[in-house]
Formats: structure tokens, C-alpha cells, sequence
């Protein structure tokens, strides 16, 4: 063989390993946008999730709310009706 020869086989195993290289990256990158849209499906699902748990917040606490002022009122009807009940028991 002469030394060409020789230049060309080593230069041809040199693109043969790059290319090697390459469809390993390719291969590696291919991963890297499966995850990225895995992790762009999950926080889109995150945020969906945030936003129900803040409308259910807001309507819990607008439920107590409304409890609180019911109580108000329902509190001192009942303790009436109660001195009223044992009024007419010992009378």
C-alpha cells in the first residue's frame, strides 16, 4: 500500500466514526424533543389543574361566606326557639 492509500482508508474511517458521531447526536437531540414536549404536556396540565383548584377556592370561600352571615341570624333564632321550648316545659 502506498502511503495515499493509507491517508485516504484512515480519512475514511474518520468520516465513518463523525458520521457515527452524528447519528448518535441526531439520536440524542431526537430524545431531548420527546422530553421538552413531554415536559410542555405536563405543565399545560399543571397549569389547567391550578386554574380549577383556584375556582374551587374561590367557590369554597365563597360558600363559607355566606355560611358565616346565615349563622348570624340562624344562631340567635334557635337559642330563642330553645328559651321558648324550655319556657313552655316548666311552666
Amino acid at each position: 500500500m502506498e502511503p495515499d492509500d493509507k491517508i485516504l482508508d484512515e480519512l475514511k474511517k474518520l468520516r465513518e466514526i463523525q458520521q457515527d458521531l452524528l447519528d448518535g447526536q441526531k439520536a440524542a437531540l431526537s430524545i431531548q424533543r420527546q422530553q421538552f414536549e413531554m415536559a410542555k404536556a405536563q405543565f399545560t396540565r399543571a397549569e389547567k389543574l391550578n386554574d380549577r383548584a383556584e375556582k374551587i377556592q374561590d367557590t369554597s370561600a365563597r360558600l363559607m361566606a355566606a355560611a358565616r352571615k346565615t349563622m348570624v341570624f340562624v344562631l340567635p333564632v334557635i337559642l330563642f326557639l330553645l328559651v321558648y321550648l324550655t319556657w313552655l316545659i316548666f311552666r
